[in-house]
């Protein structure tokens, strides 16, 4: 497999940008900060995705690291990729993991991107396995803790059957899983099981034909049915006698009544008006009051009349010739017309008096009869049919009083009602309970008896699962043999092909390091293992490179190979180690490769050892 051609819509600081590489050696120029890194991780993210973590790890994760710049343009780009004769286009949107596509460009048709396509345009690669192997990033040849396990089971496998798409680890797993299948299905005390199991079918059986058990529930649901039938039909009897009452108590509230007591007083007010009403009339009518006080003014007029003729006009004859007994009748009748103008005045008053005590009791009557008679006129009948009009008002009173008195009653058998009901439901609660657990216990029972019956089988069983047991545990016991024989042998894989490889890259300076099964590297020397971190840090450098191609020799050992890719790897290296690993790479290495740099040694090197390469500048 190689790498055509890329096309970054927005990634990072590039925005509608566009690298072609060829066969063989690549080097991508550029100085720092240029972007190198992120071309580095924009094929990476092409080939196996990039998804956005969540929580405070979003902050810092290559989705967040790599978002564009530019606000223009979407999280996209493009990768053509050659594999197997077939000309390939990726096409990714980041920010939509969902707009992922793979054309065929040779065929002319877009495919579905499955993980078996892309585990074959990957060359059967992990992610894990491509950073740990043929991706060197910068500074970082030496290879994480998760490549341990992946080297371990690609190991396994090519030990055990030849096979890479067999795995040994996965078996041991299925043979564990079985056993725990079979160890649930098995009943190593069945026989004790099933005698506990026939006593408490008995001790059920006899416990469900307890009285206690006997079913109530219709009697008390018939109860609880007349309860409420015979609730709502003095509910609505209540309803009918609060609606009349209210009616009733309309009907006074609009005479301004508000019981008997009240329409009483109101009566005899009525009568007491009439009876002052027809007092003051039978007075006003008598005509020999009005004539006695007018009889009574004139009488009065004509002493008066006298009384001035006698006073020019004395008497002498009969009174003497004394002046002052001259005029003494003068004066008497000037007296006596005083007294009779007086009581006439009076009696005048008087009858005014009784003409205003009628009208203002004519008054008072109309104002009563027009309220309750709608009609103001003051009669005999007007009042007989005010009385009358009174005692219907009364007997409305005292119906209201009853109808009240009987909603009380109501209230007291609705409370009777209402409490047998409770008590009803109570029961019936109390019945529903037992019902329910007599049917646990049915169903418990009906279980016992299922388990009964199954465990009549399962003794039969148990021989067989003890036989398939002991099959499991010797397959398990060859499977843990077989792993302690990997595990002895681990290192050899790795140590034949990483000394080979750091020979080559060294120029035979080093030719044997020993690799254990954590991956942790020794350089060999005659007297003992050296660890690798004790030496310097370019031979360092080189030792971890060798290891990384070993893994990737060793886990892409059959068909197409990926890219090798360098990000800045050989910053470490002086001249003389770059320009031996150069020339070792370039004969060693038959597929593509890609070399971003910063420097422009790689590139002086190349030309002075003729070596043809691919420059790219950014």
């Amino acid at each position: 497999m190689k790498l055509l051609d890329l096309h970054i819509n927005n990634f990072g600081k590039f925005h509608d940008c566009s690298i072609t590489f060829e066969d063989g050696l690549n080097v991508v120029y550029g100085k720092n900060e240029a972007g190198k890194s992120t071309l580095h991780s924009f094929i990476r993210g092409m080939l196996f995705g990039m998804e956005r973590q969540r929580g405070r790890a979003a902050r810092t994760d290559q989705f967040s690291k790599y978002r564009p710049w530019e606000a223009k343009g979407g999280y996209e780009g493009k990768l053509r990729l050659e594999s197997g004769g077939h000309i390939y286009r990726i096409e990714r949107n980041f920010q939509n993991v969902r707009e992922f596509s793979i054309i065929d460009e040779t065929q002319g048709k877009e495919l579905d991107p499955t993980k078996a396509l892309m585990d074959k345009l990957l060359c059967g690669l992990s992610e894990t396995a491509y950073n740990n192997t043929i991706s060197i990033g910068q500074l970082k040849s030496a290879t994480d803790g998760g490549m341990v396990s992946e080297l371990r089971n690609y190991i396994a496998n090519m030990n055990t059957t030849g096979n890479m798409a067999l795995n040994i680890t996965k078996a041991s797993s299925y043979l564990k899983n079985q056993r725990r299948e079979l160890e649930r299905q098995m009943l190593p005390e069945a026989a004790r099981t099933y005698t506990n199991l026939l006593g408490d079918i008995r001790n059920m059986e006899r416990e469900i034909s307890a009285p206690e058990y006997e079913n109530h529930l219709t009697e008390y649901q018939k109860k609880q049915t007349q309860a409420k039938k015979d609730l709502d039909s003095l509910q609505k009897e209540k309803e009918e006698l609060l609606q009349k009452i209210a009616r009733g108590r309309q009907v006074l509230e609009s005479g301004k009544f508000t019981d008997e007591i009240s329409i009483q007083k109101y009566e005899d007010y009525g009568k007491q008006t009439y009876e002052d009403y027809r007092y003051a009339k039978d007075l006003c009518e008598k005509k020999l009051r009005k004539a006695g006080a007018l009889t009574f003014l004139i009488l009065g007029l004509l002493c008066f009349a006298c009384g001035g003729i006698f006073f020019f006009y004395p008497i002498t004859a009969l009174f003497g010739d004394s002046a002052l007994t001259s005029y003494l009748p003068s004066i008497a009748l000037f007296i006596l017309s005083l007294l009779f103008v007086a009581w006439g005045i009076y009696q005048t008053t008087k009858n005014n008096s009784y003409r205003k005590d009628m009208d203002y009791c004519k008054k008072l009557l109309q104002e009563i009869f027009s309220r309750h008679l709608g009609d103001n006129s003051v009669s005999p009948e007007a009042m007989n049919a005010f009385l009358g009009r009174m005692a219907e008002y009364k007997r409305l009173s005292r119906a209201v009083l009853a109808s009240e008195d009987m909603v009380s009653k109501l209230n007291g058998r609705m409370d009777v009602l209402s409490t047998q009901q409770s008590c009803f439901r109570m029961e019936l609660e109390k019945q529903q309970k037992i019902q329910w657990e007599l049917e646990k216990k049915l169903e418990h029972l009906a279980s016992c008896k299922t388990q009964a019956e199954a465990l009549r089988e399962s003794l039969k069983e148990n021989e067989r699962i003890a036989q398939e047991l002991a099959a499991i545990d010797l397959a398990q016991e060859t499977l843990t043999e077989l792993s302690t024989s990997i595990r002895d042998s681990f290192g050899l894989y790795l140590n034949k092909e990483a000394s080979d490889l750091i020979s080559g890259i060294t120029g035979g300076i080093y030719n044997s390091i020993s690799v254990d099964e954590n991956l942790n590297l020794f350089m060999n020397t005659r007297t003992k293992l050296v660890p690798v971190d004790q030496v310097s840090s370019g031979t360092m450098d080189q030792v971890y490179l060798a290891l990384r191609l070993a893994a990737a020799k060793l886990i892409q050992h059959d068909g197409e190979k990926m890219p090798l890719i360098f990000d800045d790897s050989f910053v470490l290296y002086d001249d003389e180690r770059l320009r031996t690993a150069l020339q070792w790479l370039t004969k060693a290495i038959k597929g593509q490769m890609i070399i971003f740099t910063c420097h422009k040694r790689e590139q002086e090197m190349l030309k002075d050892c003729n070596i043809a390469f691919h420059l790219v500048k950014i």
